[in-house]
């Protein structure tokens, strides 16, 4: 099993989202394929943007069982009460997972409300502090919600899950060295390993609909225009991601890889440098 790594080292991930639906085989293939590329394991999301997918947890197992590699299991207050995380937890470590990631989970849109409600019954604090009395090396994300120009107050809740027992933290993806290094410079202080989330951008629409869609994600100007000019458009997005890399090995203490609507053949193509 691959340790996280400690201040100092480096290490590599790639996030996979489970499938919409039971049947795990075809990604399972996908991810068979690049398990002997150069990274530490893969990081496995729970119901992002609140829809519904393939236990996180079960995906995580079958990820370790097929690839041979470990897999973070991302777990959220929003889906499960107290007893529910217990039990999640429990099962996780019995499965021989040994890494999570804590987040309070996106939130439902307004048009499911109706029909879907967030649980809520921990907060981020109580269950990083959950995580760490059973034994699980317990990772938080780090949202800037550079839209709401929000970094300074994420900085100081990111410090408070640290005092709670933090021992890793994922960044949203950043696109720029600007603000790389603003994020660099806001969290350096920080005792734990830091670890930069990448996105691959697949085209300039790509790019726009990130920066106007999605909250927590900020797609500088001059990266959009980037987009728009290239010739090859993903091949610009690969090579961006690159650059993000090389900032990462820079400044950070690892870096994620999130390859968009299960493009894993992208894993392959930015590890090439």
């Amino acid at each position: 099993m691959v340790a996280m790594a400690a201040r100092g080292e480096f290490s590599l991930t790639v996030e996979v989202v489970p499938p919409a639906g039971p049947d795990a085989e075809p990604l399972l293939t996908a991810l068979l394929a690049i398990a002997p590329l150069p990274f530490d394991g893969f990081s496995v999301a729970s119901n992002p943007v609140a829809r519904p997918r393939m236990s996180a947890l079960a995906f995580s197992a079958l990820v370790r069982q097929r690839t041979g590699k470990p897999a973070t299991l991302h777990v959220t207050t929003r889906d499960h009460n107290r007893l529910s995380l217990q039990g999640l937890l429990w099962g996780a470590a019995a499965l021989g997972i040994q890494r999570v990631l804590v987040a309070t989970g996106d939130y439902v849109a307004l048009a499911d409300a109706a029909r879907t409600s967030a649980v809520r019954d921990l907060d981020v604090y109580d269950l990083i502090r959950l995580a760490r009395q059973v034994g699980l090396h317990t990772g938080v994300v780090l949202d800037p919600h550079p839209e709401l120009n929000r970094l300074d107050e994420e900085v100081r809740r990111l410090e408070q899950k640290v005092e709670a027992g933090a021992q890793f933290v994922v960044t949203q993806p950043v696109f720029d060295e600007a603000a790389a290094r603003t994020l660099y410079e806001a969290i350096r202080h920080i005792r734990i390993p830091v670890i930069l989330g990448i996105l691959p951008l697949r085209s300039a629409r790509h790019a726009h609909f990130l920066h106007d869609n999605v909250a927590g994600i900020a797609v500088a100007e001059a990266v959009r225009q980037r987009m728009e000019r290239a010739p090859d458009p993903s091949a610009e997005g690969i090579a961006n991601a690159r650059e993000m890399l090389a900032l990462a090995h820079r400044w950070f203490d690892g870096a994620c890889l999130m390859p968009p609507f299960n493009h894993f053949e992208t894993v392959a193509r930015i590890l090439q440098a």
